[in-house]
């Protein structure tokens, strides 16, 4: 691990207590405000909840004080009444219903109905549906029961909470009511039709407007969650709790649940089959604590910024420059130029070590330069000695066969010998260049063999297989000389007709590759030429030629480069020389070797 990771680890560790003291405060704060409010709302909702039923007790008590009256029950439906004794029934049981109506705050009110069933429609004067909300008395043929209706009479007597149209009001469009059928006493099975009560909501209101919830809302639901009244809008809704409220028992009982940011309170009745439920935000109730949480937050957040402020103050005088020193001895380069650092200036230790070794890599930067210098001069004079060993003998050789020649033939002869050799000397020569096209080397090569096979009137073969993108490329003069002359003295030089030389070049992946091959019958040992070649053998007893070829080879292009020897699949031996793809000679390669 870096020293920059060993300081944020260890700044983490100096602001994390205080971080998790404060976490841990609040929440501990905050479950136990929870705990002790939640207490608190539930005996609040087991008083709202009496209040509600005892007003729904209220309204039972008077349905039952309706149906048992005389005017209720004489109201059924018959062809042997005349018109006005039905009017007069009807009028007498209308004011009834009117004088049960209570006004509740806002100057609404709960409404009494009694929608009796009139299949025959004696009862033609008076209206089926209410026109406005109030009091009444409505009939209602087979066609226009609704839904509520059938299933009220199926309650058989008893009465249960439903959530109806409002029967054509213009003011809402649903109502929370009171159903309960009304039944013949006189007759067992008889039904005379359905009371309804409505306007319940605004009386639930009421009682929900004696609790003071802070942000809060009241709910007063079925069992299968869908409103009967609320302290907002949303009567016959379904009210969405949290998962944990949907599996209750089947019993009366209460529960509280934190969920999504809000307090849920509780209270169920499975016989009656109703829930009163508080839904309170749980910032209304964390408010004062909260203000407690902010202060805690902002000292710690200070804290934490001046920790940090001396983190950074750390940082820069002490760790930034280390940084720098390290990448500069990561980047540092022996020979590179060493630009001077600011941080040398300090007084203190860490200026002592910068300066210490900046200054250690200028002396090292001269004590390379010196080298380079050394290697240079001592690498020049290696190859001046070796041009300097192989021309004279070159030279005595060419020489020699033109002394012969000219007192055995004629002087056509030798004048094509002279014209070769004045070739190579001039390619030899080379106006002092170290390196020259294989355009060149090939052309000093092919006068050397001119000359050979003039001197020994050799007739053996030579074939030219030269690629035209290397024979502009750059090679060490005098390569291919040597290795041809080992190829005709060694492989061909007796073999008359049958001897064949196959000289060809080409490029490999940026490596120019050239081969000299020979169809030679004599035995070689390539063991002892590679061990010559790699410099195994301190004073070689042969083989003077190609490893003078190696080693010139080596010092221009480096040791990735050179010669070897192989033997050909049939008889002969080949001679391979790689050197790189290039157009002008690089004095920089003399350092690769």
């Amino acid at each position: 691990m870096s020293v920059t990771y060993k300081l944020l680890f260890l700044f983490l560790i100096i602001i994390s207590p205080v971080f998790i003291l404060s976490y841990y405060g609040n929440l501990a704060a905050e479950h136990i405000l929870k705990k002790t409010v939640t207490n608190a709302y539930l005996e609040l909702n087991k008083q709202n909840l009496y209040l509600v039923n005892r007003d729904m007790d209220s309204i039972d008590l008077m349905t039952k004080t309706i149906i048992q009256n005389p005017l209720t029950q004489q109201m059924i439906p018959s062809g042997t009444e005349s018109i006005l004794e039905r009017v007069s029934k009807y009028e007498a049981l209308d004011k009834l219903l009117k004088s049960y109506s209570i006004g509740v705050n806002g100057g609404e009110a709960v409404y009494f109905s009694l929608y009796v069933y009139d299949p025959v429609d004696y009862y033609s004067f008076a209206p089926k549906v209410r026109i406005a909300p109030q009091s009444g008395v409505y009939f209602l043929t087979e066609q226009d029961k609704p839904d509520w209706f059938l299933e009220a009479v199926q309650m058989q007597g008893k009465g249960r909470l439903k959530v109806i149209d409002s029967m054509n009001s213009p003011s809402q469009s649903k109502t929370l009511s009171y159903v309960r059928a009304v039944n013949n006493v006189s007759q067992a099975n008889g039904m005379i039709g359905v009371l309804v009560v409505t306007k319940l909501e605004k009386m639930i209101q009421n009682d929900f407007s004696t609790v003071s919830l802070p942000q809060g809302e009241i709910f007063l639901t079925d069992w299968f969650n869908q409103i009967f009244a609320s302290t907002a809008e949303g009567i016959g809704t379904i009210l969405r709790l949290p998962d944990e409220a949907k599996e209750v028992e089947q019993k009366d009982g209460f529960m509280n649940i934190v969920h999504s940011g809000h307090i849920y309170v509780i209270n169920y009745s499975y016989h009656l089959q109703q829930k009163l439920v508080y839904r309170i935000p749980l910032h209304s109730l964390l408010q004062q604590q909260s203000q407690l949480k902010q202060i805690i937050q902002l000292i710690s957040i200070v804290y934490a910024l001046l920790v940090f402020a001396a983190f950074i103050y750390f940082w820069r005088s002490l760790m930034k420059p280390m940084q720098k020193l390290s990448r500069f001895i990561r980047s540092y380069i022996p020979g590179k130029q060493v630009v001077r650092s600011s941080d040398e200036n300090r007084n203190d230790e860490l200026g002592v070590l910068i300066t210490s070794v900046y200054d250690m890599a200028n002396r090292l930067n001269h004590l390379m330069n010196d080298k380079y210098q050394y290697e240079i001069k001592k690498r020049e004079t290696q190859l001046q000695i070796l041009y300097q060993q192989i021309n004279p003998h070159l030279l005595y050789n060419t020489l020699e066969s033109i002394h012969w020649k000219s007192m055995l033939e004629g002087s056509t002869q030798s004048a094509e010998m002279i014209k070769d050799l004045a070739k190579l000397m001039k390619i030899g020569l080379s106006r002092g260049r170290e390196l020259i096209t294989i355009e060149e080397e090939l052309q000093h090569a092919a006068a050397y063999i001119n000359l050979q096979q003039r001197r020994y009137e050799l007739r053996f073969r030579v074939m030219w297989n030269i690629a035209d993108e290397v024979r502009q490329l750059q090679i060490p003069k005098i390569i291919l000389q040597p290795l041809i002359e080992n190829a005709i003295i060694h492989g061909v030089k007796n073999m008359e007709d049958d001897g064949e030389i196959v000289i060809s070049a080409d490029i490999h992946d940026d490596t120019v590759i050239i081969r000299i091959e020979d169809n030679g019958y004599k035995v070689v040992d390539y063991e002892e030429i590679h061990r010559l070649l790699n410099m195994e053998m301190e004073v070689p007893s042969f083989g003077y030629g190609i490893r003078n070829i190696q080693q010139r080879i080596k010092l221009h292009f480096g040791c990735s480069y050179g010669i070897s020897y192989s033997k050909k699949k049939q008889q002969g031996t080949i001679v391979t020389v790689t050197l790189p793809k290039s157009e002008t000679a690089s004095r920089t390669q003399l350092l690769t070797g």
